[in-house]
Formats: structure tokens, C-alpha cells, sequence
């Protein structure tokens, strides 16, 4: 059987193990989200030996010369040697700016690294907490023009990170991991093109970021925001803006009223571009609802936020 390394454990595994599994059985306790390849959370680094890698495309060429691997995605079956991500060595430092409630259900948490970071609108990062509880949240912030990384946390459940981030203070110390690209994103091609972003909850986090990046780009095309959500946390802010660009139409939905909404959407244009981001049945059923009303499945662009526990 494959022998696995970590530190100094060395433990012998079943071939074909799932690396993230044999290393948290063992006690290791590498944290993970989504078990998908998107979040990021469960990095390792190979240091002897390599894995079975079923998503190699997930990490960028550079990050896997350097040995790193998703362990949701990866299987033993030769000896492996492997290093756990270490927020304290591979992380970089930020401080708690701001951390307070917008609304009743949604936590504001901007952060202040210690070294400018770059990254566009959409992107999510991996955020740990000084205790080594790590989840993948989107950036809500634009870059070039927010002086802090903005994200917004849902905080109708509890959770492991929510739990922590309800306590967090300024000035705390949080690290940040690994910086991921998300499908969310704007493109300046997109500049005479409808463009629809549809949210449900804290889904509108990257789209608020989106949002703003291609007003600041002057996008010329109608762009249509639709929230759904037991509330609103960004009303006032979505409509000050929808007041200042007339080609911005805001629509805010109540989650009762979805359905009736989704109903109602009629794509006027096959050069329309949709980017859809929230929980898994809400991204299914925008999606859906678009294909049907003749959108092109090459031009709705979709990032799924996973429960966190």
C-alpha cells in the first residue's frame, strides 16, 4: 500500500485514496468547502511524489511547478510526500478594518493586507482565521478604488468561520490564501452588449464588484441587475446608482416572488450577457429560466456559492 507523509506523520493508505480524506482521517484537519476544485481551501503542496490529479486545470501553471495540488481533487497511489497549506507561512497577513451588519443577515468585512494585492472584480480569495479555520468568500470590493478587500458574509446560519467573524474586532488579524478567478468578471468587448447580473443572497457580493467595474469602465449597453433575497442589504446603494446611469435598471425580488419573476424574463437581444452568481438551486434556476428565454449558453457565465459550514 502507498505510504502518505505530512510533517512528521507517515501513515500507510488503501491505493486510490482521496488525498484530502486520508489526510483529515488522519487528524490533520486540512480545511475544504466546496470538494469541486473551485474554493481553493484544501491546498497541499507535493514535495515527493505525485498524485493521481483529476482537475489539473484548476491551478495555474505556476502554482503547480511550485508542487501545489487541490487535495479534494487528487488520489494516492504511489508514496507521497506533502506539505499542508501554513496561513502563517504561505498566507499574507491583513487586518480587520471594518466588520459590522448590513441588514440583519449579512456580515461587511473589509480587510486591509499588509501588501497591495492585485485582483479584478469577481475574484474570491481563501480567508483564514488565527485559530486555522479557512473559507472561500468573493471579493465585493473594486480594485483601483477601494482602499480595503470587501467581502460579505451570509450570517443567517452559523458556521465555523461565521461563528469567528461575528467576534472579529479592528484590527484583528485574518491571513489570506490562495487568490482564485472565478467565472465572474467583466469584459471591456462587452461595452455595447446588454449585460444582465442576477444574484440571489450574498451572491451580489462579486456582482456589486462587476457592477462598478463596468460603470467605471463607461459600459454604453443596458445593464440590468436583478436580487433576489429575503432582503435587500444593498438597496439604497443600487438604487443611488441606478438613479446616476439611466441605463442601469435594478430590480430587487423578494424570494416568494421568484418564480413569478423569473417568469416574466425575456432576452431582447442574442448579445446579451448574463453573469449569474448564489446558492446552487438559484444558479440552476436562472440558468434555466435564461436558456429557455433564448440566451446563449456560451453567454451566461455562472459562479455557485456552496453552504459553508
Amino acid at each position: 500500500m502507498p505510504e502518505l507523509r505530512a510533517g512528521d506523520r507517515q501513515w500507510s493508505v488503501v491505493p486510490g485514496s482521496n488525498l484530502l480524506d486520508a489526510l483529515n482521517s488522519a487528524g490533520l484537519a486540512v480545511p475544504f468547502s466546496c470538494r469541486a476544485g473551485s474554493c481553493h481551501a484544501c491546498l497541499v503542496r507535493c514535495v515527493d511524489g505525485e498524485p493521481l490529479d483529476a482537475l489539473p486545470e484548476a491551478l495555474d501553471a505556476s502554482k503547480r511547478e511550485q508542487g501545489w495540488r487541490l487535495s479534494c481533487q487528487c488520489r494516492v497511489v504511489d508514496d507521497l510526500r506533502v506539505e499542508i497549506f501554513d496561513p502563517l507561512r504561505d498566507g499574507l497577513p491583513a487586518r480587520v478594518m471594518r466588520c459590522d451588519g448590513v441588514g440583519s443577515s449579512v456580515l461587511r468585512l473589509r480587510l486591509e493586507p499588509e501588501r497591495p494585492l492585485r485582483y479584478r472584480a469577481g475574484q474570491h480569495l481563501v480567508l483564514w482565521t488565527d485559530t486555522g479555520i479557512a473559507r472561500p468568500y468573493s471579493l465585493a470590493s473594486l480594485p483601483g478604488e477601494d482602499p480595503f478587500l470587501e467581502f460579505h458574509i451570509d450570517c443567517r446560519h452559523p458556521g465555523a468561520f461565521v461563528d469567528v467573524a461575528r467576534t472579529l474586532k479592528v484590527g484583528d488579524a485574518i491571513r489570506l490564501g490562495e487568490l482564485r478567478g472565478g467565472a465572474l468578471h467583466y469584459d471591456p468587448d462587452w461595452q455595447e452588449r446588454p449585460l444582465w447580473l442576477l444574484a440571489s443572497g450574498t451572491g451580489l457580493g462579486p456582482l456589486w464588484g462587476v457592477l462598478r467595474e463596468a460603470l467605471r469602465q463607461q459600459h454604453q449597453g443596458p445593464i440590468r441587475v436583478m436580487h433576489v433575497a429575503h432582503e435587500h442589504y444593498l438597496a439604497a446603494e443600487l438604487r443611488a446608482l441606478a438613479v446616476e446611469h439611466p441605463h442601469l435598471q435594478v430590480e430587487l425580488i423578494d424570494a416568494a416572488d421568484v418564480q413569478a419573476a423569473l417568469s416574466g424574463l425575456r432576452v431582447s437581444s442574442r448579445q446579451t450577457v448574463a453573469l449569474v452568481c448564489g446558492s446552487p438551486v438559484s444558479v440552476e434556476a436562472f440558468s434555466k429560466r435564461l436558456y429557455i428565454a433564448g440566451l446563449p449558453r456560451s453567454q451566461l457565465l455562472a459562479d455557485v456559492f456552496m453552504e459553508k459550514a
